[in-house]
């Protein structure tokens, strides 16, 4: 199996722990990457805890840079690595909030595209959809974002099938989220994708969030 068609489970199961790489921005909405970073986070805790195995997720937030940038409503944050220093991203996650830098940021969509070619998964949250639409990595797949964004996707890449009212669609390699909070939903479909349906329950009841995985799961080939 290569690498770019190398499943989830599959490199879990070959690797033993997986390096979850988000990207954070001046401007990234807050709860797109804090959700999805403590998902990954209390998974491999609960992990630890129920199975007595080391951590299958190592969480990390990487910047243009490791210097602090601004998230949307001036939430200060110091990215854990910068593109120079950043290790091998396994699954790659792309949050949204306000665009105007990283779809102007010739750095940033660079990176993006680079570990998207070798990562195992890509997911964006909200508007990260339009920093993956204009690289093409959206291309050929249906994809969803923020309700209130959604007319706007279809306008600039009349090419995607954009679909609206759910709360995240999984196409294998990519998976896109609607917004804010549907980055939590993902973030435990992907865990369940890797550890299965008793880990992501027990993540989601440590977090007390309500969370079913047959109602959230929406698969499309």
């Amino acid at each position: 199996m290569s690498e770019q068609s190398e499943d989830i489970a599959a490199r879990y199961a070959r690797l033993k722990s997986l390096h979850v790489g988000i990207l954070v921005f001046p401007g990234a909405e807050v709860l797109d990457f804090a959700g999805p970073f403590e998902v990954f986070s209390v998974a491999a805790r609960v992990y630890r805890r129920d199975l007595g195995i080391e951590s299958p997720f190592e969480v990390s937030l990487i910047g243009a840079c490791r210097e602090t940038i601004t998230a949307r409503h001036g939430m200060d944050v110091l990215p854990h690595f910068g593109f120079i220093d950043a290790p091998e991203v396994d699954l790659l996650i792309v949050p949204g909030g306000v665009m105007d830098h990283p779809l102007q940021c010739d750095a940033i969509q660079a990176w993006v595209k680079h570990v998207s070619e070798s990562a195992v998964l890509t997911a964006s949250v909200c508007t990260g959809a339009f920093l993956l639409g204009k690289l093409g990595i959206l291309d050929g797949r249906p994809v969803t974002t923020h309700w209130e964004d959604i007319a706007e996707l279809r306008a600039r890449f009349p090419q995607l099938d954009v679909k609206e009212r759910v709360p995240f669609i999984d196409t294998g390699r990519v998976v896109t989220s609607a917004g804010i909070s549907a980055g939590i939903c993902m973030s435990l479909h992907l865990v369940q994708r890797v550890l299965g349906a008793a880990i992501a329950i027990g993540t989601a009841r440590q977090m007390e969030y309500d969370w079913v995985p047959s109602a959230q799961a929406q698969l499309s080939g």
